[in-house]
């Protein structure tokens, strides 16, 4: 008698509702064996390789790369072979990430089982409206949603690729626009990507090499010709603007990964806060000798969370309870191609000016190649966004969910300041503090800025 098996996407150990395929490992009709690499999904924050849960014939594959699975739908469906080593019933593996005593290169595997939940003889899906657990995420905690959308590499400098592979292609030192694409539609691979790499074709910082694919593009069959834009109509009259609501001429882009979990993640601050922000100038003037800008901002949140408790909590809003936290953990909005994520700054009240500094750069060089633990992305008890480092002065910053406030520090500019007897020009640094007005008062958010603004102006 056959024995067929469908393959449930197992919570990937994020909390995250789906994920995306970035590549399959085999293909219908192949035949796996008991946790060899199935495929490889890319989430909110990493690339995890899935293992096959069974041995068997691969009968279907749901998708195909840039499609988007959500937990608990089909992922692939097997013809189980008694003939092969199979998981015994009931065994505990459950669906986590590799750690502890796993080898550095398992440590973005996924354990899957046949039972738990993800598999079911029959195909069945998790029950419609079943709670899934939330937790922290890039930018905060999100509940789940059911969707499946197909979704495209993104072309960036010419050449198309996927965020992950994108993200591979930093952490291996690979230039993009040298490598030779293989996939659909002259789309980079993981395989591509990690053959320039070994055959060092394609080192970063080398001389671009045109690529077969490019110099199709650059020479193209004649097609054609269209007519030439302009700004009058036939008759010599100027055209008028298309009326709200008509048609845009741009290709519409699915969000997916990171920039997908901040849309869901924004919108659900947006729906359950009540932002108010406070804003200043922090003077600079007294400084003595060069300092480090970030690591004075990460100290003086510090000195202003010691004064004022409140704002160093998080807000339930359907219990309408807080916690206040005695310790400090900063979330350090960090900016990356692929969208926006928030380290946390752990224990940012135990550390000093070197030790803020060595911990920023080890969470930005672990967000940058994609390394960085799931953990490291949540729980932190406020926010820095120091937009400031670009452009701009003052911002109203998105609290999320639970924090209670968030600090933006804009952009440094030398100021006309009146002085006794006189005026002089100081250095001065914007700040803007967004609070949930429904966890503290008026009064606590601004004796919160003060004490911050205090202790920035100290010499040193």
């Amino acid at each position: 008698m056959t024995t067929k098996k469908t393959f449930l996407l197992p919570d990937l150990g994020e909390g995250l509702p789906d994920a995306t395929i970035v590549e399959w490992f085999v293909k219908e009709g192949d035949t796996i064996r008991l946790d060899e690499n199935l495929v490889s999904m890319e989430t909110a924050k990493a690339v995890v390789e899935v293992p096959s849960p069974v041995s068997g014939k691969v009968l279907k594959l749901s998708g195909g790369p840039g499609d988007v699975i959500v937990t608990g739908k089909m992922l692939a469906e097997f013809e189980i072979d008694p003939s092969l080593p199979q998981r015994a019933e009931g065994q505990d593996t459950g669906h986590h990430h590799g750690t502890g005593s796993h080898a550095p290169d398992d440590g973005d595997k996924v354990v899957a089982s046949d039972d738990g939940g993800s598999i079911s003889a029959a195909g069945e899906s998790v029950p419609k409206g079943e709670a899934r657990a939330d937790s922290g995420t890039v930018v905060g905690a999100m509940q789940s949603s059911d969707a499946v959308r197909s979704e495209q590499a993104v072309a960036v400098g010419g050449v198309k690729a996927m965020p992950a592979v994108r993200a591979l292609a930093r952490k291996l030192g690979v230039d993009l626009a040298r490598v030779r694409a293989t996939g659909g539609d002259g789309v980079v691979t993981m395989d591509d990507v990690k053959r320039a790499s070994a055959d060092g074709s394609a080192k970063a910082g080398a001389a671009p090499v045109a690529r077969a694919a490019d110099r199709a593009v650059a020479a193209p069959a004649p097609a054609p010709s269209a007519p030439a834009r302009s700004t009058l109509s036939q008759a010599g009259k100027p055209i008028r603007t298309q009326p709200p609501g008509a048609g845009a001429s741009g290709q519409p882009e699915q969000l997916k990964g990171v920039r997908r979990n901040m849309a869901r993640v924004m919108a659900d601050a947006h729906a359950k806060v009540v932002p108010t922000t406070l804003c200043d100038d922090a003077d600079l003037h007294a400084w003595l000798g060069k300092q480090d800008i970030t690591a004075r901002l990460v100290r003086a949140i510090v000195a202003a969370c010691k004064a004022v408790p409140a704002l160093n909590a998080w807000f339930d809003g359907e219990n309408l309870s807080r916690t206040l936290h005695p310790h400090v953990d900063i979330g350090i909005a960090v900016d990356t191609e692929d969208g926006l994520f928030v380290p946390a700054l752990r224990n940012a009240d135990m550390l000093d000016g070197a030790g803020v500094r060595g911990a920023i750069h080890r969470l930005r060089a672990q967000v940058e190649d994609r390394t960085i633990p799931p953990s490291e992305l949540s729980g932190y008890t406020i926010s820095l966004s120091n937009f400031g480092m670009f452009a701009g002065r003052y911002a109203t910053p998105v609290v999320v969910p639970p924090c209670v406030a968030i600090v933006g520090a804009g952009k440094l500019s030398h100021d006309v300041v009146a002085v006794m007897g006189g005026i002089e020009v100081h250095r001065r640094m914007p700040i803007s503090l967004t609070f949930d007005h429904r966890a503290c008062t008026g009064g606590e958010a601004a004796r919160f800025l003060k004490a911050l603004l205090d202790d920035m102006a100290l010499p040193n």
